[in-house]
């Protein structure tokens, strides 16, 4: 069928059900960011294949709520689809329900899959569409009659993380959950969200490309653990190993059975963003204690000792995989063609050569020219361009090793730029540089730093779409919550950034139809110093990759800010060169060069 025909299938399945709206979140049942395929609803029905949206269809109206990272992106795909694109003002932000409140009439029945949809957006609309008259219908699946030929769930087996790698065992991981949930008077908690699971039981495994995690359930209370998994992805070692361990290993279906038996006067932890409406409902006769996030959310999100060990080794095969690319890209650019799909593999390979690369942390962001304005451009055979001089190329990549997760940024000039480029790099490289040498006191939030990377933008009356930070897993997803650093007020328990944490640096400029540039390193929350006013902590930068000179204005760089760079440089070289030829080491030196402080 083609979009258009599903939409009109979806239309009639509506009537038959007496239901004036329905609702697709882009969701599986726990609430991840990127989803298995099997889940991908909303790249099916509308062909808008990005991570972020929501899609409402009525009678006569059918959309795609997504953000500014997507917009360019999303006018292409919905073409002749059917749906239209509906911009959000502000990202993760339902403006769709004022939409319906204001669209619907009174006594309307808007319909979703209570398994796609948070508890914490199910209470809401309950709430709101209440006020108006409107009927809220969570038990209705209309996409699984019509998706005949829907991808079924990834066969592929978990695997252990290496306890070389993982740090704590599971036993040790669970009783500080447990210690956890003792203070907060919990019986049980729920584990839903898969990274959460993973990092948990020290598991891994394929079901979503590119983050390495299992579809699985997960229950705990103070004297056993459950781990609910499809039969058939658990190998009989691993489950002998986890049930040595105390660890009980059920089927993923028993879930929702298990948990409806808990007994009624029991307390049960669960994070409401992570947990669907379904076991909201399921959970209903017992008593709640609600947090977000999760227990292991907040734990995991905080790198130990042994952790943050692994991931520094991780950035530093990172970086020499990097190094080879620009120096094979500078070296064969106008020789050889080279495109967007052809880079991206390139660099592909040579992170492959790296000990314990498992694969790309996302779908690589490799855009020349004016597709780098598009903020999460991924190319594909249809539209992939050849790389040329003169121009800007934005490689936005990450890799998965055993020993960390990486995700950096940068934005190269092929040839000479001009001067607006030069402006506009050098106006971006002063908000990652600002944010990454800023100390601030304990307690201090995400939401609070943001400004300090945008305001050389704001100066030039500038600005950018997207968040400026996102926390980053261990072997993990490279979105990680809680932490970030995002223009949105954010009070949630895990706000408050903490000695461990890893999180991007990427603030960056895109003008639409010219080029995009962006510059973004990983940083990592570490103590600082202790004064009369209280305990201080400041970001160490974890990333490892010069920064194309080329594309920098140094008059508009502070001497502090100079300083830092150059500083920045000296490490990389420093820290890449043992691992590099002789004819590569000379190569960085020149890229690591001084920028002179004429201040």
């Amino acid at each position: 069928m083609t979009h258009k025909e599903k939409l009109s299938a979806l239309r009639v399945a509506m009537r038959q059900q007496h239901l004036d709206a329905y609702i697709i979140p882009s969701s599986d049942p726990h609430m991840s960011e990127y989803l298995p395929d099997h889940w991908r609803i909303m790249a099916w029905l509308t062909g808008f294949t990005g991570s972020a949206g929501t899609v409402v269809v009525t009678r006569d109206f059918a959309g795609v709520w997504t953000d500014s990272r997507y917009f360019i992106q999303a006018e292409e795909q919905l073409q002749d689809s059917g749906f239209s694109l509906v911009k959000l003002v502000i990202p993760h932000t339902p403006e769709w329900i004022t939409w319906l409140k204001e669209n619907l009439p009174a006594d309307s029945r808007a319909g979703y899959d209570g398994n796609l949809m948070s508890m914490l957006l199910h209470r809401r609309l309950f709430n709101e569409f209440g006020d108006r008259g409107i009927h809220a219908v969570p038990d209705v699946d209309l996409i699984s009659p019509l998706w005949q030929d829907r991808p079924p769930f990834p066969p592929e087996p978990a695997f252990e993380h290496p306890s070389v790698f993982a740090g704590k065992s599971v036993p040790e991981k669970l009783a500080v959950i447990r210690h956890k949930m003792k203070e907060a008077g919990a019986d049980y908690t729920l584990l839903t969200a898969l990274d959460d699971i993973a990092w948990t039981f020290n598991l891994r495994g394929k079901d979503i490309l590119y983050n390495p995690v299992v579809l699985a359930w997960a229950l705990v209370s103070p004297d056993e653990a459950t781990l609910f998994i499809r039969p058939g992805k658990m190998p009989d070692k691993l489950k002998n190993k986890l049930q040595d361990q105390k660890i009980s290993v059920s089927d993923y279906d028993n879930f929702f059975r298990v948990i409806a038996g808990i007994p009624k006067s029991n307390t049960v932890l669960i994070s409401p963003a992570s947990t669907n409406a379904n076991i909201y409902h399921t959970l209903s006769n017992a008593r709640h204690i609600l947090r977000d996030p999760s227990i292991p959310a907040l734990l995991k999100s905080v790198k130990d000792t042994a952790e943050s060990a692994h991931i520094r080794e991780a950035m530093v095969k990172d970086g020499v995989a990097l190094t080879k690319f620009f120096y094979w890209l500078e070296k064969n650019i106008g020789k050889v063609r080279i495109t967007e799909l052809s880079a991206a593999a390139k660099l592909e390979s040579f992170r492959a050569e790296q000990e314990h690369f498992t694969g790309p942390s996302f779908s690589t962001i490799s855009s020349f020219g004016f597709h780098g304005a598009i903020v999460h451009y991924t190319p594909s055979p249809e539209s992939d361009i050849e790389l040329t001089v003169p121009g800007i190329y934005l490689l936005d990549s990450g890799g998965q090793y055993f020993d960390g997760t990486t995700d950096i940024t940068r934005t190269v000039i092929l040839g000479e730029p001009t001067s607006q480029q030069k402006k506009d790099f050098t106006l971006v490289l002063k908000g990652t540089i600002d944010l990454a040498m800023c100390r601030f006191p304990e307690g201090t939030k995400g939401y609070h730093l943001d400004i300090l990377a945008r305001n050389p933008l704001w100066s030039a009356g500038l600005n950018y779409g997207h968040g400026t930070g996102h926390g980053v897993g261990y072997f993990l997803n490279v979105h990680e919550s809680p932490p970030s650093v995002h223009p949105r007020c954010n009070n949630d328990p895990g706000a408050i950034l903490e000695p461990g944490m890893i999180l991007s640096d990427e603030p960056g400029l895109y003008r639409e139809g010219e080029y995009g540039i962006r510059t973004e390193n990983l940083v990592q929350v570490v103590p600082d110093r202790k004064t009369p006013f209280g305990s201080f902590l400041r970001f160490e930068t974890l990333t490892l990759c010069y920064i194309d000179r080329k594309l920098i204005e140094p008059s508009l760089l502070s001497g502090e800010e100079q300083e830092w760079l150059n500083h920045y440089h000296e490490e990389v070289y420093s820290k890449l060169s043992p691992r590099l030829d002789e004819e590569l080491r000379k190569w960085l030196k020149k890229k690591t060069k001084k920028i002179m402080n004429d201040k």
